[in-house]
């Protein structure tokens, strides 16, 4: 797989037009718009200059001045399951063959196995007419790359091809997309806490089911904002809001052991509770969590005639991968140790620790940037 600087410089030596081109995945194929919409405002926010977004068929095309960067800054939405840097052609059997031989030849390096791969909506010729000739092809024109066919389970290099009704999109580069669905496309605010790992994780699925999120930060030492200042700088240019409002709580309760962990837990969901919002993401998992201790919080929940929503419910080692794709790579032994807890206690909050903690409360606004990690405890400094 090419990275990014690898792609730029292949384009330029292409010196041809590039689109980016964006494949919902099946749960957001409903939510196209809602799609378009968060890719302008991602473009926007990473000053990306583009002519256009719109749809051809099941995909989105993006015309932007940088496809390279546009695509990178695309790619942090949720509802997307691959992204691609591709040559635009006419979906005719010749002009197919010839784009996938062309690009072929610049993509592949001396002996490489190579898999053409076409999908989409055929006009008067099968799809794997297109693979077995554009392969010939390959074969017989660029002999000078000794490339030769891979299989579906063995290759260096994908040749891939999307098939639209009208269009064949031929691609240089391509991604994986981050799953889920597009961001406010369940139309509903939910308040989540990010304090540690696990609660990043599950702030990070509550993005992804589609809720528009909000997110408050509680710590109990100094020495803990560092760790999740950097937590919330992969997590909040999901929000795709160029302006990021952040109201961090100081909880006096001390951080060893696993009862004072299961306290500080619940004195946080106290505070979410403060606020309007109707839905209350927890960060819990009866993977990790006592049957009790979960019920008991569902529970305060409903007393308060909120509506409890659990992100993490059938995430197992998944929560790992997710861990690591928003940056918490070093903090896995951390993860690994939260997840191991084992108590079915129930430990009651201090009423009076959590008054005392919604005393502390400090706002910060943040302008999405490369420094948003200084921006935050600095903020918090000149608040203090």
């Amino acid at each position: 797989m090419l990275n990014y600087k690898q792609v730029k410089l292949k384009i330029e030596k292409m010196n041809e037009i590039s689109y980016v081109v964006v494949f919902p995945n099946i749960f957001s194929k409903n939510k196209i718009p809602q799609l378009i919409k968060n890719i302008k405002k991602i473009l926007k926010i990473k000053n990306q200059e583009y002519n256009s977004v719109k749809r051809d068929g099941d995909i989105i095309l993006v015309d932007a001045n940088d496809p390279v960067f546009a695509s990178s800054a695309i790619n942090l939405l949720f509802g997307i399951e691959k992204i691609a840097i591709a040559r635009q052609v006419k979906n005719n059997f010749q002009n197919i063959i010839l784009e996938i031989t062309s690009i072929g030849g610049n993509l592949l390096l001396k002996g490489e196995k190579f898999l053409v791969k076409v999908e989409g909506i055929s006009k008067g010729f099968l799809v794997k007419d297109i693979e077995i000739a554009a392969t010939s092809n390959i074969i017989e024109k660029k002999s000078n790359l000794e490339a030769h066919p891979g299989t579906d389970e063995n290759f260096d290099k994908l040749l891939y091809t999307y098939l639209t009704k009208n269009n064949a999109y031929i691609c240089i580069f391509l991604d994986t997309g981050r799953g889920g669905i597009p961001y406010q496309s369940q139309n509903q605010q939910t308040i989540c806490a990010i304090y540690d790992e696990i609660s990043a994780v599950s702030c990070y699925e509550t993005i992804k089911q589609g809720y528009d999120t909000k997110i408050i930060i509680c710590y109990r030492q100094k020495s803990e904002l560092m760790n999740l200042a950097k937590i919330i700088n992969q997590i909040i240019p999901r929000l795709v809001q160029n302006k990021i409002e952040l109201e961090f709580y100081h909880l006096k309760i001390k951080p060893n052991g696993i009862k004072n962990y299961l306290i500080y837990v619940n004195s946080i969901l106290e505070i979410m509770l403060s606020y309007s919002n109707n839905r209350i993401s927890l960060a819990l998992s009866p993977l990790i969590f006592s049957a009790n201790f979960i019920d008991n919080s569902l529970n305060q929940v409903f007393s308060k005639k909120k509506i409890p929503i659990i992100p993490l419910t059938g995430v197992d080692s998944q929560l790992f991968e997710e861990a690591k794709e928003i940056g918490l790579e070093r903090n896995i032994k951390k993860l690994e140790k939260i997840v191991s807890i084992t108590s079915n206690e129930i430990p009651i909050y201090s009423k009076t620790e959590v008054a005392s903690a919604l005393k502390t409360k400090q706002m910060i606004s943040i302008n999405l940037g490369p420094n948003n990690v200084h921006d935050i405890l600095d903020s918090l400094e000149q608040n203090h």
